[in-house]
């Protein structure tokens, strides 16, 4: 069967086959590939030649540090919390900085409430730093605990970050820049890997997290496209959240919120910026076994099938504009019919065709995604890595990705259908049951 599947694989590769053959691959892989997959990489590697062309005339930076409040959730951290507090203070940054500490379910979280307590002195060392602990003795989830922080906070900029994060010494600089245009309401974080040498499988989110935030928003952020300001790491003009009161209860609070000011903005026919920067940096855990990177999708990608549900009226360019539109078109097809896609369209090889011609085909398109992946992996870092030898030194498990992609996009599938017939988004981190039930859409 091997000798049958590598003879099949050279004919495909390099010697003519038949019409029928022919066309059974071409109707089988043009949709995906030739009319999305190409096409958006070569979208995508534009835009990251745009930014690096107008980053490069930028200028120097303005005489503009506005205050910033720094709000921190946190749950079970521990003495993790000190490493966050620790960033944010030192922070290279003449304005006043905030950092207010929401622990969540204090109750049952006695440790990372008396460690965030106890680097008061420290933060006090530090001119225009103020450090606020904040205890929520009920557990409330994320949302809860973002806009009880929002109460508390007196900075013009609110920078909300998770509490396993640590931030770039220039990361606050960075990302107040860009308000100084009245048009930019939020600036959507760059999130990198913290643990990336912990596992094979942190290794791989890694590069994942490189080319889906780093490279692709960075690009998308050129054209008005950014589709997403992540909950872990999201800057917002303080005046905006006040206009669409806070975070909204439910789940997956990042993309709700990018939707709300989306909206908010359509309604009032105002112009309006969401951008990204690369520059303004945060570091992040990932799960470090492959069972808890699986669950932790699920949430994710079922939590995204329920915000489009939540905002099916508003879906339209009328209302949000073509740019925004084509963006979310992209994501939708990307978390919704690509999974589903894949899923059959393996299934459909297997039972169609026999298993050395199947097996072939599918090695022929694993070669095809690893060698898309590999130059736009390669790309990204040569133009955009502020940590070259690092992202470069990964280049070895690149040989693995579109096999890990295979598996994301499988669960992708399960997280959706568990959304549509098991509401997969109640009862999470971002919020526990009993919210979800006072809080009905």
């Amino acid at each position: 069967m091997i000798y049958s599947v590598i003879e099949i694989l050279s004919e495909i590769l390099l010697h003519p086959i038949s019409n029928h053959e022919f066309s059974s691959i071409l109707l089988t892989l043009m949709p995906l590939v030739i009319f999305f997959e190409i096409p958006w990489t070569l979208f995508i590697l534009v835009g990251i030649v745009r930014y690096k062309w107008e980053r490069m005339h930028e200028g120097v930076r303005r005489d503009y540090f506005p205050s910033v409040s720094c709000i921190i959730t946190c749950y079970s951290e521990g003495a993790a919390i000190k490493q966050t507090i620790r960033s944010l203070t030192e922070q290279i940054y003449p304005g006043k900085i905030q950092l207010i500490v929401l622990v969540d379910g204090a109750a049952a979280n006695q440790e990372t409430l008396r460690v965030a307590q106890s680097m008061s002195g420290y933060v006090n060392e530090f001119l225009n730093r103020k450090l606020l602990v904040i205890p929520k003795w009920q557990r409330g989830g994320v949302v809860s605990s973002s806009n009880a922080g929002l109460r508390f906070a007196d900075g013009e900029i609110i920078i909300k970050v998770d509490g396993d994060s640590s931030m770039d010494n220039n990361m606050v600089e960075r990302a107040t820049r860009h308000f100084e245009n009245p048009e930019v309401v939020a600036v959507s974080g760059c999130l990198r890997v913290r643990n990336a040498n912990e596992s094979i499988w942190t290794s791989f989110q890694a590069i994942e997290y490189f080319i889906a935030i780093q490279s692709s928003k960075s690009a998308l952020s050129t054209f008005n496209m950014v589709n997403n300001i992540s909950g872990a790491f999201g800057i917002f003009r303080r005046e905006l959240l006040d206009l669409v009161m806070g975070w909204d209860a439910g789940t997956a609070e990042d993309l709700d919120m990018t939707m709300r000011i989306k909206n908010y903005f359509a309604n009032k026919k105002k112009k309006f910026r969401i951008v990204f920067d690369p520059e303004a940096m945060c570091f992040t855990d990932v799960p470090v076994t492959l069972k808890n990177y699986l669950k932790q999708r699920l949430r994710w990608d079922g939590d995204y099938s329920f915000i489009l549900a939540k905002h099916k009226h508003t879906l339209s360019p009328k209302f949000i504009g073509w740019p925004n539109f084509i963006g979310l078109l992209v994501r939708m097809f990307t978390n919704l019919v690509i999974p589903c896609t894949v899923f059959f369209y393996t299934i459909w090889l297997c039972i169609a065709y026999p298993w050395s011609f199947a097996i072939a085909l599918m090695i022929f398109m694993y070669l095809f995604y690893f060698i898309m992946h590999s130059c736009m992996y390669l790309f990204s870092v040569l133009l955009l890595s502020e940590r070259i030898g690092e992202d470069l030194a990964r280049i070895p498990y690149l040989l693995f990705i579109p096999a890990f992609m295979f598996i994301g996009r499988i669960n992708a599938l399960v997280a959706n259908l568990w959304q549509w017939f098991g509401k997969g988004h109640q009862d999470t981190s971002m919020a526990p049951w009993w919210v979800i039930k006072k809080n009905k859409f």
